[in-house]
């Protein structure tokens, strides 16, 4: 993955099969601290005249329609839409629409963008060339089964894992070790878990590689990133989105 930036806004890039990825930062938008500044939920306490108008910088950096983008409200469950075509009217980008409830999206559409909001959960984007997926992996979808449901159908498949918390500030209790303890060994160091390694080992138990991981915490890169362990409620919400080109 590698840095980019266009108009202030920066994001992580990465490719897949037929597909390209990008998870967001907090640089390039208008909102006020603690929000500051590229916050993309509305659901936060931010103005969300401030969240659209990030919302518009995001997409125009990155070359994309906004009504073109997909979202739904994100509840921490197992729950992926496949879409077909653009969310009408579009949740993204028109005020007042409630979004669908689910974690995670799957398409075959070209040009239809699939995005998550996180802070410290991770995104993890997977293609097969033929199908794209972006899921929300926090820790109770995780254990609820998103990575399969996600992914069910792909011949294969490559992965792209975003910006999370990492082992280094995710202490959690006995029940969340327990909820992946099937995973084997080494996803945790006394009851810090290792989220992206969890995610990891999901997608390869359904035969999909993982061919990048940012490697970044959220927690312990406030400066880039917004991160909900570490800054409270009180915070934004960055992206992770894919998109298909062929």
């Amino acid at each position: 993955m590698e840095w980019r930036e266009r108009d202030g806004v920066r994001w992580l890039s990465s490719s897949l099969p037929g597909a390209e990825v990008a998870f967001s930062g907090r640089a390039g938008g208008r909102s006020a601290a603690p929000y500051d500044t590229l916050n993309l939920g509305v659901l936060t306490g931010d103005e969300e005249s401030d969240v659209r108008d990030n919302r518009a910088r995001l997409t125009a950096a990155l070359g994309l329609e906004p009504d073109r983008v997909a979202i739904a409200r994100q509840v921490h469950e197992a729950t992926v839409l496949e879409h077909d075509a653009p969310q009408n009217p579009a949740p993204w980008a028109t005020a007042g629409v409630e979004p669908p409830v689910a974690d995670g999206h799957r398409t075959r559409a070209e040009g239809l963008a699939l995005l998550v909001f996180v802070a410290d959960c991770l995104p993890i984007a997977v293609s097969d060339g033929a199908q794209l997926a972006m899921l929300h992996g926090g820790w109770r979808p995780l254990a609820a089964g998103i990575v399969a449901r996600g992914v069910a159908g792909m011949d294969g498949g490559t992965a792209a894992i975003g910006p999370g918390i990492g082992p280094c500030c995710f202490e959690v209790g006995p029940e969340v070790l327990e909820a992946f303890a099937d995973l084997g060994p080494g996803i945790a160091e006394g009851r810090m878990l290792d989220l992206p390694e969890v995610a990891a080992r999901l997608l390869k138990r359904e035969g999909i590689e993982v061919a990048e991981r940012s490697g970044l915490c959220t927690r312990c890169n406030p400066g880039p990133f917004f991160s909900h362990r570490g800054q409270g409620p009180d915070t934004g919400r960055q992206g992770g989105i894919a998109w298909r080109t062929a």
